[in-house]
């Protein structure tokens, strides 16, 4: 059973729904999810906030966060984990767990931070975790790697 299908299956079994924010992973986390035949039952949706403005507009990051640390930064994983809740909420209702993922995946630093760079976060109704990397490897390598950690962390969280 892969990670993805044991953490759904968590997730079914407490009767959580699930929403997820991702930067450099562009969709690779929630197309994970999606392989996992009866997704549907947990997942609402998925949003890839790419650019930092976007981060804050549409998930609710804090914009003095971004301004003062940019958009790779341990507080700013937990606030798009917590801000994807709301924004794939369907009538009314909040998505009752979110994941994100944002860093640096090379080939170039934008803000001086180890190409490598990547926060995961998980925000449940029980707690609100974030974790950093320094991932080693090309682009492809340290998106492989951040999509790994951030289902990790999500499995960990939502085990029965």
């Amino acid at each position: 059973m892969s990670v993805a299908e044991e953490a759904l299956r968590g997730l079914r079994g407490r009767g959580w729904t699930l929403g997820v924010a991702e930067s450099l992973t562009g969709g690779a986390v929630t197309a994970e999810i999606v392989s996992v035949p009866g997704a549907s039952v947990v997942l609402l949706g998925g949003v890839v906030a790419y650019a930092t403005p976007v981060k804050h507009t549409l998930l609710g990051v804090d914009d003095e966060l971004l301004a003062r640390h940019g958009p790779v930064h341990a507080d700013v994983a937990l606030q798009m984990a917590d801000g994807v809740r709301a924004a794939v909420g369907a009538a009314e209702l909040a998505a009752d767990v979110g994941v994100s993922t944002t860093g640096i995946a090379g080939p170039d630093s934008p803000d001086g931070q180890p190409v490598g760079t990547v926060h995961v976060a998980v925000v449940t109704p029980d707690e609100a975790v974030s974790e950093a990397h320094l991932f080693a490897g090309g682009r492809d390598e340290v998106r492989a790697q951040a999509v790994a950690a951030a289902l990790d962390l999500l499995l960990r969280m939502t085990r029965e």
